[in-house]
């Protein structure tokens, strides 16, 4: 890696996170604690401590469901499901050498109508 390389590694992690930028593309990030900062300022009956625990629970129940290989389904969101990858081999980029991958389960996202329209549309 080039010293250049490192220092833009460097400033981009002392960014704020909804600041970052990615390969020349606008792209901001939204983060948990941002979210719980939105929801309590939208709902001013909602302290902080009460949305936070609020965006918890429903991330928690989302987990769990993928957890036991559940679909989450959020109407006009997406939809959440568990995809299983079989068993392969690798190649370890460095040395060359064939390495075993485990079979796993991998959490996947389907964009529902209403949210791929919402963004083709925010140019």
């Amino acid at each position: 890696m080039t010293q250049q390389a490192r220092l833009r590694m460097i400033s981009r992690r002392l960014q704020p996170h909804s600041e970052r930028e990615s390969e020349g593309n606008r792209q901001m990030s939204v983060t948990k604690s941002e979210i719980i900062q939105q929801l309590a300022s939208r709902f001013p009956q909602l302290s902080v401590k009460d949305a936070e625990v609020s965006v918890g629970v429903i991330l928690d129940a989302m987990a769990d469901a993928l957890i036991k290989r559940e679909r989450v389904e959020i109407r006009g969101f997406g939809s959440f499901s568990c995809t299983s990858r079989p068993k392969r081999v690798g190649r370890n980029p460095r040395t060359g050498v064939k390495v075993e991958v485990p079979a796993k389960w991998m959490p996947h996202f389907k964009p529902g109508k209403d949210l791929r329209v919402r963004v083709d549309s925010a140019d």
